[in-house]
Formats: C-alpha cells, structure tokens, sequence
C-alpha cells in the first residue's frame, strides 16, 4: 500500500484545513488508518485513527472536539477536518496505516505541513 498526504498549508488561528490520505496498492489489508504531528523540536505524537470499517475512533484530548477523522469507501482516502485551529497545532502531519490490530503502524505517507499563524 502507498499512502499519500495532501491538504497541508497555513493558516491563521480560528480557521480550518482539510488533510487527505490517499491509499493505493492492496487496501484490503488495512486493519486502520491513523494520522500523527511532529512539531519543530517535540517529539511524534497520535492525532487521530478510524478503523479501515470505520466503526472505531480515536482522538488525542488536544484535538477532540476540533478535528474530525472520516474514511471515503468509494475513493480509499482517510481526511482529518481540523477546525478551530490553534498554533500549537503547528507540525509536519503524517498518515499511516495498520495492517492488523496485532502490527503497529507500518505504513507512512510523506509529510503535509500546517502551519497555524497567532
């Protein structure tokens, strides 16, 4: 499977960016697609995941309420709505795929910058 990362860009406070994560290749292996940041200087952290189905979800506490995962069947593409943007969420986002629920994330697209202005 090929994954990649579209939608980055910047942004002032209060407004919102749309990320896409386009999967290619045998996509019937997906068990869930999960998007992750890296901040300048911080370390890599979980943003939000959905299983492949769709029925599971995740979101980091600094983004509930804010950001929206979703899964597109008919286009194999995971998008992360991200509203009320803030500049701490400022980072280089990425989106990876698990295989299985027994395999981490094994799968990573290219980096989408967002960068949000105060």
């Amino acid at each position: 499977v090929q994954l990649q990362a579209s939608g980055g860009g910047l942004v002032q406070a209060g407004g919102s960016l749309r990320l896409s994560c386009a999967a290619s290749g045998r996509t019937q292996g997906i068990y869930a697609v999960g998007w992750f940041r890296r901040a300048p200087g911080k370390e890599r952290e979980s943003v939000a995941s959905i299983s492949w189905s769709g029925r599971n979800l995740y979101y980091a506490d600094s983004v509930k309420g804010r950001f929206t995962i979703s899964r597109d069947y008919a286009r194999d593409t995971c998008s992360l709505q991200m509203n009320t943007l803030k500049p701490e969420d400022t980072a280089v986002y990425y989106c990876a795929i698990r295989p299985s629920a027994m395999h981490s994330y094994t799968t990573w697209g290219q980096g989408t910058l967002v960068t949000v202005s105060s």
